[in-house]
């Protein structure tokens, strides 16, 4: 799609919102694609969310991506919602309408799996259990995206059981609550470990998850890419499990925000991942 004659914004909110990496992917594309445009970060407070999202068609911007705490909060601004993120409960992508109306997305689940698929493109969702760490939005997308592409059992641990029955109830499919206490015995025949908790991004404690169990077939992946290899990563790359960092779900998700905003399918190229990879 063209645009000649139009300067092109689009932006991330988020409180705080300085720390983020997307501004640095997509402003990429736009100078990849010889687009006049650029992409912010707009640090909107909790309780002005509401009138940031309404200023974006009189300001003219395409759309914005949410990130915490506004995930959920958007939910009741917009004035559609596509099914994916009803269900989800949390929107990650804002497109303006050309009559100025908001479209809320999910993306998270496509950029999660798409980064599985590019990095262990023989793993396959029917293949053996998955177990999956943590019940909040990212397990949410996470456990959508296994369940679509073929997922036959999930195994959802947290801290807090009934946050992981409310998931399993709402999403519904092969969810499997099960009890913190039983995280590590979680892991025996499975195909697939997915950290979808804060545990081992700069500045957390370490996910307290034992391996002995995990077959080294198994795939582990951490949706956490600050730092690139977290503790869970590094320590089943020297048990002989093939690892996935969470880079790749940041920069598959923006790809379908772009589609909607500026009808460019962009592509994650290895000179996009090492420019990213050299902020971190």
């Amino acid at each position: 799609m063209s645009h000649p004659e139009k300067f092109l914004l689009a932006g991330v909110m988020g409180w705080p919102v300085m720390h983020s990496r997307s501004p640095h992917l997509h402003n990429y594309w736009f100078k990849q694609h010889g687009l006049a445009g650029t992409y912010v970060p707009l640090a909107i407070e909790p309780d002005k969310l509401a009138p940031a999202l309404r200023a974006l068609a009189p300001l003219g911007f395409a759309g914005c991506n949410l990130t915490i705490p506004h995930k959920e909060a958007a939910l009741a601004i917009v004035d559609e919602i596509a099914p994916t993120a009803r269900k989800m409960g949390a929107i990650s992508c804002v497109t303006v309408r050309k009559d100025g109306s908001l479209v809320g997305t999910n993306n998270d689940g496509y950029g999660y799996m798409a980064n599985l698929i590019e990095a262990q493109p023989t793993w396959r969702a029917d293949a053996g259990p998955a177990v999956v760490i943590g019940a909040g939005g990212g397990a949410r997308a996470v456990v959508m995206s296994l369940a679509e592409k073929g997922a036959r059992e999930i195994r959802l641990v947290n801290r807090t059981m009934a946050r992981s029955e409310t998931l399993a109830r709402d999403l519904g499919g092969p969810v499997e609550p099960l009890p913190w206490d039983s995280r590590h015995d979680a892991l025996e025949g499975a195909n697939l470990v997915v950290n979808t908790t804060s545990q081992g991004m700069v500045g957390q404690g370490t996910l307290d998850l034992k391996l002995d169990k995990l077959p080294r077939t198994a795939v582990v992946s951490d949706i956490v890419y600050i730092p690139l290899e977290t503790p869970l990563l590094a320590a089943a790359r020297q048990r002989g499990n093939p690892t996935v960092s969470g880079l790749g779900m940041l920069l598959h998700q923006a790809r379908p925000a772009w589609e909607s905003w500026f009808g460019i399918s962009p592509e994650v190229t290895p000179e996009l991942r090492a420019l990213i990879e050299a902020t971190l």
